[in-house]
Order: structure tokens, then C-alpha cells, then sequence
């Protein structure tokens, strides 16, 4: 009987480590889709909505995902599977509790069941209703100080989600940071180049439309540019858009 027993245990544990592999390899699947994505697509939005469809994949048990971001301190939805998942959050933000927000607030990872939600956040149960689930799972996100929030994962599953979900969603969402984080650098520095790409654009414009009018006017550099500056003010125009039409009607009059 003894025998038995162990080779039953031995079992069971050649099982849960063959779950756990199958698992991780679901996740690192997940990862390499997401990765593959970022490579091809710079706009946030799109980025995390791939995040909360991947990691339906990527955690078994989960049902529906949404990510939550804080904007001034406010949360809201930014993607979500579905409806329902919507609501849910919807239903903490109205109540100003639940896991999506105490993940968001504290940077802690919220496993909780359907009893011990009701139990930490009784409004937030009250007002989820219809839409409460079995269990709830929820990773703090933080991509920079603009973008942070949680990856919520919700599942209707009488069994919850265990410690392996847990650590499952700790790992993807660790490298999906990392890699929402390069994609929002490299947005950035696309933004600055095309900023610095505008503003020399528009001190070539002026300096040239200067340049007319000091010919024109026979007057120093400074009063050509309060010439231009007033102009634009009567007009209602910015300043590059003046001197671009300035230099437009001084060439066709010229031709």
C-alpha cells in the first residue's frame, strides 16, 4: 500500500510538471506573437489590446482580460475582451475598489476568489452584480509615468485560478512591460524628430520671409520679425503659416 502511494504521488507530480511545462510554453508562445507584433506596430492602443487577447492564451483558466490604466489618479479601460470584462471594471471603478484598482495602486499582484471579494470590497461586489465572476487575477502594469495601471484577467472557473496563474501572469506581464515600454521610446523619439524636423522647417520659412522684408523695407532683422509677428496677430495666423503665404504671393506677383 505504502508502494502504492508513492508511485501515485509520483505520478501526480510527473503531472503537475508536465501542466506547468505545457503552461510556460503557452506563455513563451504568447510572448513571441506579442514580440512579433511589437515589431510591426508603434500605436499603444493596438499594442495593448494584443496584450489582453494573448494573454487569454497565455493563462489557461482566464476567460476575459482588460488592461486599466490610472490617467491624473483616474482609472479607465483601455482594452478589453469583451463586454462583460468592461463592466466588471466599470463596476470597481464606481465603487473606487477591487483587484484591477488595488493591483494598480499598491503594484501587487490581487488573487482572489468570488467570496474574498466580496468580503475585501463589498461595493465593488454590489455594484458588479450580474457580471461578478469566480475569480479574479490582477498584475500591476507600469510602462512610465504616463501609461501605468493593471492586466486583469477574470475567470468564471469554480476552481479559480491558482499560484501557477499567478506566476504565469507575473512572467508575461513582466516582459510585455519591457517591451510596451521600448515601443513607447521609440514613439517618442519619432515624435522629438518630427517636432525638431517641424521647428527647423518653420525657422527656415520665417527667416526667409524676413529676409523679403528687409529687402523690401530696408529695415534690420528685428523689425522685419515684428512686422511678421503683428501680421500673423491681425490675422489670426500662426507665424509660419504667414511667412509661407507671404513668401507664396511675393513669388507669383514676381512671376
Amino acid at each position: 500500500m505504502i508502494r502504492g502511494k508513492a508511485s501515485d504521488g509520483v505520478r501526480q507530480n510527473r503531472f503537475d510538471e508536465h501542466e506547468a511545462v505545457q503552461r510556460i510554453d503557452e506563455v513563451t508562445g504568447a510572448l513571441e506573437r506579442l514580440t512579433s507584433a511589437l515589431e510591426q506596430e508603434e500605436d499603444l492602443a493596438v499594442l495593448l489590446q494584443r496584450v489582453s487577447r494573448q494573454v487569454v492564451s497565455a493563462v489557461p483558466d482566464t476567460e476575459m482580460a482588460s488592461v486599466t490604466l490610472l490617467r491624473d489618479g483616474t482609472p479607465y479601460t483601455a482594452t478589453a475582451t469583451g463586454e462583460s470584462a468592461f463592466r466588471i471594471d466599470q463596476a470597481q471603478y464606481a465603487a473606487g475598489q477591487g483587484p484591477c484598482l488595488e493591483a494598480a495602486r499598491t503594484g501587487e499582484l490581487q488573487r482572489v476568489d468570488v467570496a474574498e471579494a466580496a468580503h475585501r470590497w463589498p461595493a465593488f461586489a454590489a455594484a458588479a452584480g450580474e457580471d461578478a465572476v469566480a475569480s479574479y487575477l490582477s498584475a500591476p502594469l507600469f510602462i512610465d509615468r504616463e501609461y501605468q495601471g493593471s492586466l486583469n484577467l477574470y475567470s468564471s472557473s469554480g476552481g479559480g485560478f491558482g499560484a501557477l496563474d499567478a506566476a504565469l501572469l507575473e512572467l508575461y506581464t513582466t516582459a510585455a512591460e519591457a517591451g510596451l515600454r521600448s515601443a513607447r521610446r521609440y514613439r517618442t523619439a519619432q515624435e522629438t524628430v518630427e517636432q525638431l524636423r517641424t521647428a527647423l522647417t518653420s525657422r527656415a520659412v520665417i527667416d526667409q520671409a524676413k529676409g523679403i522684408l528687409m529687402a523690401l523695407h530696408r529695415v534690420p532683422a528685428d523689425d522685419a520679425f515684428e512686422l511678421l509677428v503683428k501680421q500673423s496677430q491681425n490675422q489670426n495666423l500662426k507665424l509660419r503659416e504667414l511667412a509661407e503665404q507671404f513668401i507664396t504671393q511675393v513669388l507669383a506677383a514676381s512671376g
